[in-house]
């Protein structure tokens, strides 16, 4: 007598039109930041569906981890690409940003013409002060599981006083903590272990159609020549769009410096979004003028309460810079806040396709060498620290909002530690958290 149980079955082939409804379905329900999008996947890609196995996603995940950009959405164009090549890869990527952007221009939009309304000024009111939590909150949470000895500890407490005391550049404190963590590799190896893998599986599951032990398919294998078109094509992409820019706008046009500073994050971007939101800070409010402190939280509020990677606050930024600039007149400030969170986001993403499309096969060839997690390690000590000053620059803006002579406010405060504190001992959801908040600060502004 057969026993099912005792002889499993190999997940069937998947279609492209069925890979495609799920990549689908992702891009409208991936909320909850990475932590809680890579959950998402693995619940359904390695648990329930079984199209890809516990070792080949934490492999996948891995590589994902060492590179700049968003984890998350990168995670899904390897899974993509390795199921059906460069056109799952595109679809899978793509499909992960796509609702969020069109979203996001869209709040950006209603935002721009309607936040002086007194219901919408009462709800980002109360969303600010959720908003400090949630950045404090992933400091603690990302410093709780990165932070497993005093040399990783050493590297977070440098870095906040770097970023914090001496506004150390980003870019340099990522470069010196990765520099450590390879420092450290050679003289204190234990300092930089990694921790535990994402995702423990429970028991046994059936053979999964990309299993620890299927051969890379014929377009993973790596190879020379196209490991060239696919770098080639994806420098042509972005020179073809930079020299267009530049011949419509010129090099000092809005746009054509939304392109070069977006490509610049999106290179910097170790660490996730939190980590490269300081850049986007001073590039954006400081140094261009693109939109101001208040309305980078109003931001990150909204990419905090839609679908897609958080660094989807880009969008925001894009949409709102151009819509400011006034591009194509006062008259037409909506095509100008498309055109520039198009610029944003294009510039923003093609880095993280160009790595997954060039460079996975690589990674699928070398599966069992393990080269990276030092200096990935001491970056991510890094980002902690980073996180922090982030979170304590949020709170001056939100308590204190017209400065010291302004005064505190104690309602700010007040929303911000319950939010914290529904996040880290409740457990509570981002968005229930922001939801909640929101309606405190609009009951509290129509009430005062």
């Amino acid at each position: 007598m057969s026993n099912t149980h005792n002889s499993p079955q190999r997940s069937a082939p998947v279609s492209f039109r069925e890979a495609l409804t799920f990549w689908l379905k992702l891009g409208f329900i991936s909320f909850g930041g990475p932590a809680g999008q890579i959950a998402i996947m693995h619940q359904e890609l390695v648990e329930r569906r079984r199209w890809i196995s516990e070792q080949r996603f934490l492999h996948a995940l891995n590589y994902t981890m060492v590179l700049p950009g968003p984890e998350a959405q990168q995670l899904a164009t390897y899974i993509g690409w390795l199921l059906h090549g460069v056109p799952g890869g595109l679809v899978a990527g793509g499909l992960f940003v796509l609702p969020s952007f069109f979203l996001l221009a869209a709040l950006a939009w209603i935002y721009l013409l309607h936040h002086d309304l007194p219901v919408v000024a009462g709800l980002f009111y109360g969303i600010k002060p959720a908003v400090t939590a949630v950045v404090m909150h992933a400091a603690i949470r990302i410093g709780g599981r990165a932070l497993r000895s005093h040399g990783l500890r050493a590297i977070a407490v440098l870095a906040f006083a770097a970023i914090f005391l001496l506004h150390v550049p980003f870019p340099w404190i990522v470069l010196g903590a990765g520099a450590l963590g390879l420092l450290g590799a050679h003289f204190a190896p234990g300092q930089f272990s990694t921790g535990a893998a994402h995702g423990q599986t429970t028991g046994p599951h059936a053979p999964a159609l990309i299993d620890d032990d299927t051969p890379p398919p014929p377009h993973a294998r790596f190879g020379w020549r196209r490991f060239a078109l696919h770098a080639s094509t994806g420098l042509a992409l972005w020179a073809a769009a930079m020299t267009a820019l530049e011949a419509t706008f010129g090099w000092h046009g809005t746009l054509t410096q939304m392109g070069w500073f977006f490509t610049k994050a999106a290179l910097l971007t170790f660490g996730g979004a939190y980590a490269v939101l300081p850049y986007v800070y001073q590039g954006a409010v400081e140094n261009y003028g693109w939109i101001t402190a208040t309305q980078m939280i109003d931001g990150l509020a909204l990419g905090e309460t839609t679908p897609g990677p958080l660094i989807m606050v880009v969008t925001f930024v894009g949409f709102v810079g151009g819509w400011s600039s006034e591009l194509f007149g006062a008259e037409r400030l909506a095509q100008s806040g498309i055109a520039g969170a198009t610029i944003a986001t294009f510039f923003t993403f093609l880095p993280s396709f160009l790595f997954i499309l060039a460079g996975a096969p690589a990674v699928e060839a070398t599966r069992h060498e393990i080269r990276l997690s030092a200096p990935l390690s001491g970056i991510t000590a890094a980002v902690v620290g980073v996180i922090v000053n982030l979170g304590l620059f949020f709170a001056w803006h939100v308590f204190w909002p017209r400065g010291w002579e302004g005064g505190f406010d104690p309602f700010a405060a007040a929303a911000s530690t319950a939010a914290l504190l529904a996040l880290v001992r409740f457990r509570a959801g981002v968005v229930p958290v922001i939801g909640a908040c929101a309606a405190a600060g609009l009951v509290y502004t129509l009430v005062t």
